[in-house]
């Protein structure tokens, strides 16, 4: 094997290396996006309804 491509796998493989260090972290980022919006969605919910006796019974007679 020529020591040129040598060389040119252990280029490749470092830049590879290197790209999927970069994906991981974009997903990472992507991930903790999702989560904050997750977040501020469930807390925008209101924690009691505005009638407490607006969907506690079912009427069986109609």
């Amino acid at each position: 094997m020529d020591i040129n491509q040598i060389a040119s796998v252990a280029t490749n493989l470092a830049s590879a290396q290197t790209s999927d260090s970069v994906n991981m972290l974009v997903l990472k980022k992507a991930l903790d996006s999702q989560a904050a919006a997750a977040v501020g969605m469930l807390q925008a919910l209101p924690q009691l309804p505005a009638n407490p006796n607006i969907g506690r019974n079912v009427n069986t007679t109609a």
